[in-house]
This record gives structure tokens, C-alpha cells and sequence, in this order.
């Protein structure tokens, strides 16, 4: 698809000869004179580039007030100044507010296609670095406020500057690697890399091969020498994901490594010297692990300085909400779908579920609701939109009676019918926890076990 670019000059002539030398290089073009005909072109359809004269007669904005205007509406699209009547200051004035480039007229043609191509460039290549960074890139934040992972973020803020190994268990999706690159992002080595090592992708042949690298052959051209992690994560911070799939005679090697900081390469002699922070990540029990022969103590105790337990999204139910708008936010902005809103009943359901793929399995829900629930993107998505094993929790938190003839009860015992409804649907989203639903419904914990016991509500159930 061709590149569309806006040019706005307030002389036909110049328009019509951008244009010419546009097209002829394949862009489409729209054009306009003034700052409102600019404005409303652009908001119409968002260009790829404008090129934009700073002075523009009878103009209600001059360029500079034209590009201040775009740019708070869309930061990323590249603008390109053009004047007659430049000066220096006028230039640095434009770069300063967010110009690509300017560009002083007469100008030759190929000089403003060069400019005009690499503007594209720079655009395209920030966007897809940004597209990057949302699909794949390491998250540094624990995103939420829920007491649980308020605590696990304080503990991180405490030992992150410590240089201590750490160890971080939890259950499969909860962010045991956002907790990790966390810790490393405000240690003292957040300038170093971060090296993660997956040891429950990795076959069992290749472990040593990968933590210690491989020693230079007879023949360096055809049996180069190969950089372990542990190499390559000198100077910083060293992950070894799910260690508790690492194979015992790896884990007798790598004991000493941590103990003294130094290696073998394979196939080598001379011992290497490093830098590095070690943190493991763990979803067993590596103390039961342990009595079942499967995983070493000493190995234990040298990583476990810190241990650091991640909470399950079930145990954190108050964050499910942010969590979940966030993803959905961030999969529109990464596929280029419009974002849509999660209406309250499902935002309820999204609660009451307990989500044994934790984080990762909402994340990926959002990407699927994103593409595949019904409407249209003014349209919130509902309850009866979300999966079948996550929308049974919407119809019993929704499930106010419809066959009881509220308006034929008297005051009293319509208000305990609807209180008792409503209260049980609340337990039933915060998970049984009377704290939580206490909060959130504005009482005080010891009225709602008094309300509930009244009602004959059994929290438990």
C-alpha cells in the first residue's frame, strides 16, 4: 500500500509541484492551504507525512502552530517543514517542536524525496520497535494494587539493589520473569544484560553446552568458540527460568560456578572469570523436590538467599480489572484494531473466574476477545461474549431471581430478596473473601457477617 502525504502551502504552484514529484514516485497525495483545510485533512485520514510550509498567508496558524496542533493529536506522524523564507532560528524552532527536517525552498527535488524517504523510515521503523515491545517485550512492572502483589513489589524495591540471588516461585503464568527482569531493571547492573536461560525447553544434552559455552576447535573458522549464558550475561543478571527442570549432574556443576563466579568452557582448560547475579524461577516445590532426589539442596540454599513467592491471579482478584483493560488496550494498539471497553458485568465475571493459567491465560483471552467477540468497537463487550467455562460466573453473579414477583412482597422482604441476591453475588466475585467484598460494597466487615448471617447467606458456599 502506498504511502498518502499531506502537502500544505498556501501557493498552488508549490502544491501542485510536490505533488508531481510525488507521484511520480508512487505516493498518493492529498493537498491544502491553510491551517483549518490542514487540520481537517488530517483528522479525515491519518497521513504518513506532511510536508508543512511555515508561512502560510490568510492562514488562521502559521506552520509551527499547524504542527503543534497535529502533533498533540498524533505524535508519530513525521512532518517535514518548508520555507522561503528560512532562518536558523526558524529551523531549530520547527526541530524543537517535533519536526523531522526542514527544508529550505527552491529545493531540488531529489534532496526533498531523500528527506521525505527517510522520514517514512524512521516512522516505520519506531513503530515497529513499539509493536515490538507490546507483543514481546520484557515487562518490567507489576502491574495492580492488591495488597498481595503491593507486598511482592516492596520486597522487589528492597532486594533488587542488594546484588543477593533470588529465588521466585509461583504458579505457571503469574509473572515469575516480570518479577526477575523487575529486580534486574532497578539493581545496579539495569545498564547490563539480562541473559534468560528456559531450563524446561532445553534438552538435557545441551545444558552445559548452553551455561558454559563451547571452546574454540583446531580450526577456530570452522569450530569457532561459543559464549555461554553466563558469559554473555557478565556484568548483569542471569535468569534461570523453571531451574527445577535442570538435570542433576548440571546442577553439581553449576554449584561451583555460583560459589566461585568462574568456568570450563567445554572442551577448554583455562578457567573463566565472571560478573553475574543469578536469579531462578521455579513452579515446583523445590523442597519436595529435594526429598525425592530430583533437585540438589546445596543448589537450593545458594540460589534461595531471597526467596520471593509470585501470588496467583486468584489470589489477587482485585487486580483482574486493570489487568484486563491494560492487555486489552495493548493488543489493540498492537494489532491496529480499534479498543474496545469491557462492560461492568463482564468485569465481574473476569473476577469471580480463578484463572489457573493466571496472567498469561487473561492476557491471551483479551488478544481473542479483541478479534473475535461480536459488535462493533463502540460497542462494550458483555458478559455472554466472554467463553462458556468464564460466562457460567456471569450468569450466577447476574442471577437475580426473574420469577420472583418482587412487587408483590411487602418492603421488608423485598429488600432481603434483593439484598440476598445481590450480597451472594458479590461473595461469589471476590471469591468467598469478606474483606474484599466488604470493601467494595461499603460496609464494615463485621456488619456484613451480621447482614449476611441475617439473610442466611453462607459465604462459604
Amino acid at each position: 500500500m502506498a504511502h498518502e502525504i499531506l502537502v500544505v502551502d498556501d501557493e498552488p504552484d508549490i502544491r501542485l509541484l510536490i505533488d508531481g514529484i510525488l507521484r511520480d514516485e508512487g505516493y498518493e497525495t492529498r493537498q491544502a492551504g491553510d491551517s483549518d483545510g490542514a487540520i481537517a485533512a488530517f483528522r479525515q485520514r491519518r497521513p504518513s507525512l506532511v510536508i508543512l510550509d511555515v508561512w502560510l498567508q490568510g492562514s488562521r496558524l502559521d506552520g509551527l502552530g499547524i504542527l503543534t496542533a497535529l502533533h498533540s493529536e498524533e505524535p508519530h506522524v513525521p512532518v517535514v517543514m518548508i520555507s522561503g523564507h528560512g532562518t536558523i532560528e526558524t529551523a531549530v524552532a520547527a526541530i524543537q517542536q517535533g519536526a523531522y527536517d526542514f527544508i529550505e525552498k527552491p529545493f531540488q527535488s531529489d534532496r526533498l524525496l531523500l528527506v521525505v524517504r527517510r522520514a517514512l523510515e524512521a516512522a516505520s521503523l519506531a513503530r515497529e520497535n513499539a509493536e515490538l515491545r507490546l507483543r514481546a517485550g520484557p515487562e518490567t512492572t507489576l502491574t495492580g494494587d492488591s495488597p498481595a502483589i503491593a507486598q511482592l513489589r516492596g520486597l522487589v524495591e528492597r532486594v533488587a539493589p542488594t546484588g543477593s540471588r533470588v529465588l521466585i516461585s509461583g504458579r505457571p503464568g503469574t509473572g515469575k520473569e516480570v518479577t526477575a527482569r523487575m529486580i534486574h531493571a532497578r539493581s545496579r547492573r539495569s545498564e547490563g544484560p539480562f541473559v534468560v536461560l528456559n531450563c524446561a525447553t532445553l534438552a538435557p544434552g545441551r545444558f552445559e553446552e548452553e551455561l558454559f559455552g563451547l571452546e574454540a576447535g583446531a580450526d577456530p573458522v570452522t569450530h569457532p568458540r561459543r559464549a555461554g549464558v553466563l558469559e554473555r550475561a557478565h556484568g548483569g543478571t542471569l535468569l534461570l527460568d523453571e531451574v527445577s527442570d535442570m538435570p542433576l549432574e548440571t546442577q553439581g556443576k553449576i554449584v561451583r560456578a555460583l560459589q566461585d563466579q568462574t568456568f570450563e568452557r567445554l572442551g577448554g582448560s583455562a578457567r573463566v572469570k565472571v560478573d553475574v547475579r543469578v536469579l531462578a524461577t521455579t513452579n515446583r516445590d523445590l523442597k519436595a523436590e529435594i526429598n525425592a532426589g530430583r533437585f540438589r539442596e546445596d543448589l537450593y540454599y545458594r540460589l534461595a538467599v531471597v526467596p520471593l513467592a509470585v501470588p496467583s491471579l486468584k489470589e489477587r482478584r482485585d487486580d483482574v480489572p486493570v489487568l484486563a483493560q491494560l492487555f486489552l488496550a495493548r493488543s489493540a494498539e498492537a494489532s491496529g484494531i480499534p479498543p474496545r471497553e469491557l462492560s461492568t458485568d463482564t468485569l465481574s465475571a473476569l473476577q469471580a473466574y480463578d484463572w489457573p493459567g493466571n496472567v498469561r491465560q487473561l492476557r491471551n483471552l483479551m488478544d481473542w476477545l479483541l478479534i473475535m467477540a461480536p459488535g462493533g468497537a463502540n460497542e462494550p463487550i458483555r458478559a455472554d461474549m466472554l467463553p462458556p467455562e468464564i460466562g457460567a460466573n456471569a450468569r450466577a453473579l447476574l442471577n437475580i431471581d426473574p420469577t420472583a414477583d418482587i412487587m408483590s412482597l411487602p418492603l421488608r422482604e423485598a429488600r432481603d430478596l434483593f439484598e440476598s441476591q445481590y450480597l451472594h453475588a458479590q461473595l461469589l466475585r471476590f471469591g468467598g473473601n469478606i474483606s474484599r467484598t466488604a470493601n467494595f460494597v461499603g460496609m464494615e466487615r463485621s456488619a456484613l457477617h451480621r447482614k449476611l448471617k441475617q439473610l442466611g447467606v453462607n459465604s462459604e458456599e
